[in-house]
């Protein structure tokens, strides 16, 4: 069995325990499974690659607010 094989029935029991385990979609499952897989194996590789980590922000400067005004009575 090829990875890919593989791959595609992982994606198809997934697939099918999502469903409830319904008897007699196995075509429709495995053809779902077969779409997933060509889509992961064309993903772009730097997906899978964990992101560097973002430079921290330099905090905003805070602006002084005007006074409130009081509430009327």
């Amino acid at each position: 069995m090829s990875h890919d094989d593989k791959r595609i029935r992982e994606f198809a029991y997934q697939i099918w325990e999502s469903e409830d385990r319904p008897e007699g979609q196995h075509d429709r499952h495995w053809e779902m499974a077969r779409k997933l897989a060509q889509a992961e194996a064309l993903a772009p590789a730097k997906a899978a690659k964990p992101k560097a980590a973002a430079k921290p922000k330099a905090p905003a400067e805070k602006k002084p607010r005007a006074p409130r005004k009081p509430a009327a009575s």
